[in-house]
């Protein structure tokens, strides 16, 4: 990994086959698809691939099989500038794929293989190079990993952001104790605490974080911390594929955080990047650069 990273997103790298369809049958049927593009996926990349078009000098970690989806993972991240020298080609492993199929509405179902044979140690992460980071950023897909650069961030000064969504498992109570900033989506909320969201946050902030807050789509986004509660609504937009928003969200927040912005400016710039994304089908093609991004801003 260079040291001239401001930002380091680790977890989740997938490559994603998003078919278009007109609309989900009733009951299970033969369907025919009126597009399909294959694009990289996972939550941290397509959040790296966010912060890097905005103009983020990002580098990011994670595991890929030796196999052609694996090559394609890594080449998608490479062509978009990331620095991927910290990224595990495991000789005999497959790495993660995804089908995502979405309906003429934006609503979609994602069918996940998670990968096989990725080696779950994370000793071979070079993370001395930390100490010239702002902002790291890991998904709950690879705790392991989480918990070894959230811990070497935090002795390097680095500030740590949790994308919490489903899966973490046992090491999330660690996890959000490592977190200066901890990103929910509404079910990784629900799994953490069921119920009333705010006091699920409220719940979560009381392990540390300064900030700890919950993306709800149409329905905005709402944070809490020492300050008491607080509610961003969202843009309003007609959506063609919401897939990869959340990344988009976490995505726009880490660049605007490294930036040097105050966090009520990063929850604007995150729901905007992730309403641009969910203007455009699949994963990343709607991921605004910096000028898209300030001409939305300014009419939004």
């Amino acid at each position: 990994m260079t040291n001239d990273a401001s930002i380091v997103c680790l977890g989740h790298a997938a490559l994603d086959r998003i078919y278009g369809i007109a609309a989900f049958p009733a009951v299970p049927e033969k369907v025919t698809a009126a597009t399909m593009e294959e694009v990289g996926g996972g939550m941290a990349a397509n959040a790296a691939v966010a912060a890097a078009r905005l103009g983020g000098k990002v580098a990011f970690c994670g595991r890929v099989g030796d196999d052609l989806a694996g090559h394609a993972i890594s080449d998608g991240l490479r062509s978009e500038g990331i620095d991927i020298s910290q990224v595990r080609r495991f000789p005999g492993g497959v790495s993660s794929t995804s089908a995502v199929i979405v309906d003429a509405r934006g609503e979609r179902l994602l069918i996940n293989d998670r990968g096989h044979g990725l080696c779950d140690d994370a000793d071979w992460l070079d993370l001395q190079t930390l100490s010239q980071a702002r902002v790291v950023l890991a998904d709950v897909r690879w705790p392991t990993g989480a918990l070894a650069l959230f811990r070497a961030a935090r002795e390097a000064g680095a500030t740590t952001v949790l994308d919490g969504d489903m899966g973490a498992g046992a090491a999330l109570p660690d996890l959000l104790a490592l977190s200066d900033y901890v990103l929910f989506s509404t079910p990784g909320l629900t799994e953490f605490q069921s119920g009333d969201q705010v006091a699920a946050l409220g719940r979560a902030l009381a392990f540390g974080a300064v900030h700890v807050g919950v993306t709800r789509g149409a329905d905005g986004y709402i944070w809490v911390d020492r300050l008491g509660k607080h509610h961003s609504p969202a843009f309003e937009i007609h959506a063609l594929d919401t897939s990869g928003a959340g990344d988009a969200f976490h995505g726009g927040f880490i660049w605007a955080l490294a930036e040097g912005y105050p966090v009520v400016v990063c929850v604007k710039v995150a729901q905007a990047v992730a309403a641009l994304k969910c203007l455009s089908r699949g994963n990343r093609r709607g991921l605004p650069d910096r000028r898209t991004l300030d001409r939305f801003l300014a009419i939004g």
